[in-house]
């Protein structure tokens, strides 16, 4: 059996990984491997319904396979079309139906974070502010204190220059939960997009209020406020998009 002969019984045996790994050994390999016939019965394995019509000219067994044997999981955005400099955060968060915190935080403010944590917060903290993902966040200047009988809430609103328009990110959702062992208390609502997005998952905005040990259970003393929408979005370039697909008004 010559070398060539030994090449075509072999290779109807491989995987499409390996398969495709003998294409990049030498010319000889990849003109055999490349075979549609090849590639056809690997096709026939996964979607044999499609391999009974005839092939286009312009499409492959061989394109066919390698487009669709696996989920593509990472995708290249279009760059957003708003920018962190075109927005303005509002953000009121109440204890019963006092307000404790209102501010108007400009986008590039908001964008930048605690760039100075205060001294003394755990380490779990420290790397959640510190880690990879996006993060939104502010200082609370000055700091303030969350009495845990007390029903506590948050709004946000959001507005963009380029349109003079607003959009809902969170209306008066409670902080119900308090995390001890990560220092976050944590609110969250649906985000409302526009009826341009229909098919669009649900997706999650949450606040969280950073805090640091006092010795008393019954409050909590914030130094920070953070916004995300960590369901959906952990760079830049995703926040910004799931912004502009909000119900802007």
């Amino acid at each position: 059996m010559s070398h060539v002969e030994a090449l075509k019984a072999v290779f109807p045996l491989l995987d499409g990984k390996d398969l495709a790994s003998c294409m990049r050994v030498c010319k000889l390999w990849r003109e055999i491997a490349g075979d549609d016939y090849y590639w056809k019965c690997l096709c026939v394995k996964r979607w044999p319904s499609i391999c009974k019509r005839p092939m286009l000219s312009s499409f492959t067994y061989y394109k066919l396979y390698l487009t669709f044997y696996k989920r593509q999981r990472h995708r290249t955005f279009r760059p957003p079309r708003l920018s962190f400099q075109d927005l303005e955060f509002y953000i009121d968060i109440w204890a019963e139906e006092t307000v404790i915190f209102s501010e108007v935080v400009p986008g590039p403010v908001l964008r930048r974070g605690i760039e100075n944590p205060p001294p003394g917060i755990s380490d779990m903290l420290r790397f959640h502010l510190q880690g990879p993902d996006v993060k939104m966040s502010i200082p609370a200047e000055p700091r303030f204190t969350v009495p845990l009988s007390q029903s506590v809430s948050v709004s946000v609103l959001v507005s963009r220059k380029d349109t003079n328009k607003i959009a809902c990110i969170i209306s008066k959702s409670l902080f119900d939960y308090v995390d001890r062992s990560a220092y976050r208390a944590l609110a969250f609502d649906y985000l409302n997009f526009s009826p341009d997005y229909p098919f669009t998952s649900v997706i999650r905005a949450w606040v969280s209020l950073l805090f640091m040990e006092n010795g008393n259970d019954a409050v909590i003393d914030v130094f920070g406020v953070v916004l995300d929408f960590c369901d959906a979005a952990n760079s830049e370039e995703e926040v910004l998009w799931i912004l502009d697909m909000l119900d802007w008004k």
